[in-house]
């Protein structure tokens, strides 16, 4: 078994994002006295977003940064620059790259924008790494780095993504290994399924998506005959996934974070519909919108390799998931967006 590193102070950009904020909740769970200290532009998510507990704190000065226990801090600042991040990043134990451009769409639709975010950015910080001798970095990629092949997708497969998203996280992935094997930075890169659970209000994948607009009443769209499969993994299950990754004394690693279960998008549609009107939400709509550019056909992953080396199961069955999800919804106050 792999022994594992001590770490106390966390950076971790994207921080106000889905993954960020509930990641910074599970670190907080596991010791109080970590010091955590996000870095987000403030394109996606908000400040109030880290405003769940009374440690937080925003610093607008980066040149008068320290490191604090048990604190939460935010600098408002884009992973673009370089300049800034070195001083930001500077005394950090690892780091969580969650910071990007999410999406096959957006990428498809501003190839350039996301190229900065998802590449320039990723070797930004793995620079900063580098020079201020940070002891990790775990980075945010996705099955769709691999594209179109043959599942289950393992690691080894050859890739052959389908969309510029998935160009740039495997260009992301290889920097990685890259800084592993040239500088001995411990990096390790996390191959994100679809995530879905509570938490997401700002998430535009089909779970959270179909689930705001039926409860605002809107027309759920499947792009092509929703005969294409994903793999759906919960926030729980990745965010165990996110911490092991970050402990284990690993490095140079790519791991494959899904449930291992292929479920057509019909399936999830269906099932989704089931148990939202299980809630009261009747006469949901589905239609059937064109097949989108650069979307995988079938995607579902093999992660026996994580299982192995990082000793990370999933826990969380589809079934309850989705239920946990739409309470979730439910309980918000005001009307979703």
């Amino acid at each position: 078994m792999d022994k594992e590193i001590k770490l106390n102070n966390w950076l971790i950009t994207g921080g106000c994002g889905f993954i960020g904020k509930i990641f910074i909740k599970h670190l907080k769970s596991i010791n109080p006295n970590f010091s955590i200290r996000v870095i987000d532009n403030l394109k996606v998510g908000t400040r109030e977003e880290l405003s769940f507990s009374g440690d937080f704190e925003e610093v607008s000065d980066a040149n008068n940064l320290k490191w604090e226990s048990g604190i939460t801090q935010l600098i408002v600042e884009d992973i673009l620059e370089y300049n800034k991040l070195l001083k930001i990043t500077s005394g950090a134990d690892v780091i969580i790259h969650l910071a990007a451009n999410t999406g096959v769409l957006p990428s498809v639709e501003d190839p350039k924008m996301d190229f900065e975010n998802n590449v320039i950015g990723t070797f930004n910080l793995l620079e900063t790494c580098r020079i201020n001798k940070i002891k990790k970095f775990v980075m945010a990629s996705s099955g769709a780095a691999a594209g179109e092949v043959t599942p289950p997708i393992h690691e080894e497969v050859c890739a052959h993504p389908t969309s510029p998203y998935g160009a740039s996280k495997l260009v992301g992935e290889s920097y990685c290994s890259a800084y592993y094997n040239s500088y001995g930075v411990n990096t390790v890169a996390l191959r994100f399924s679809n995530v879905y659970g509570p938490g997401s209000t700002h998430k535009n994948s089909i779970v959270a998506k179909f689930t705001k607009r039926a409860i605002n009443g809107e027309v759920l769209e499947i792009y092509g005959d929703g005969s294409q499969t994903r793999d759906f993994v919960y926030t729980e299950d990745l965010l165990n996934a996110i911490y092991l990754s970050a402990i284990k004394d690993i490095g140079g690693e790519v791991f494959q974070i899904a449930s291992n279960n292929e479920t057509t998008v019909l399936e999830i549609t269906d099932l989704l519909v089931k148990t939202l009107k299980s809630k009261g939400i009747e006469n949901i709509e589905v239609i059937h919108g064109s097949k989108n550019v650069g979307e995988v056909y079938r995607n579902y992953a093999d992660t026996s390799k994580a299982q192995k080396i990082l000793g990370w199961n999933v826990k969380m069955n589809l079934e309850q998931g989705i239920e946990n999800t739409v309470e979730w919804f439910f309980s918000l106050d005001s009307k979703i967006v």
